[in-house]
């Protein structure tokens, strides 16, 4: 936590002051910090994406573990491909003394304007050993084509 300037206010007692943000910094940088407010950022962040081109198609890899296939939306609206997920989750632990219940909630989505250049009519998507792959095929006009030796006459 930053630095808090301490300058009594209105003649109020500044040891009272300092004593006080001293506490609430030590409480943020130590314990509470680290342990409490860890459990508040368990949920998904914005997966990193690689995006590789190759002569036939686009690849996007996404590092996504923990999910199911089933867990993702993909979508292509109007040039835009979206993917997103969303997951919540319910425990609970009855014993004779207390019931514990704990429940989270985890979402993301990006989203990714297409070139003219990919045929969205055959997009194809994988999702194996954390990772989704996402094949955008190139229409046949945008394919790289070899080199061609042109013959002096």
């Amino acid at each position: 936590m930053s630095t808090l300037i301490k300058s009594p206010l209105n003649g109020s007692n500044s040891s009272t002051q300092n004593s006080l943000s001293s506490w609430v910094d030590n409480l943020f940088e130590n314990g509470l910090g680290t342990g409490f407010l860890s459990n508040f950022n368990t949920g998904i962040t914005l997966p990193a994406v690689n995006i590789k081109e190759n002569a036939e198609d686009y690849v996007l890899e996404l590092a996504i573990p923990g999910m199911k296939k089933s867990d993702f939306n993909i979508d292509i609206d109007n040039k835009v491909l979206s993917i997103s997920t969303e997951i919540e989750t319910e425990n609970e632990e009855t014993n004779d003394t207390y019931t514990r219940r704990e429940f989270g909630y985890s979402s993301f989505k990006r989203t990714f304007s297409l070139p003219d250049t990919v045929e969205s009519e055959q997009v194809k998507a994988t999702y194996e050993n954390g990772i989704l792959c996402i094949t955008l095929p190139k229409r046949e006009e945008a394919k790289q084509k070899p080199p061609k030796r042109i013959e002096i006459s």
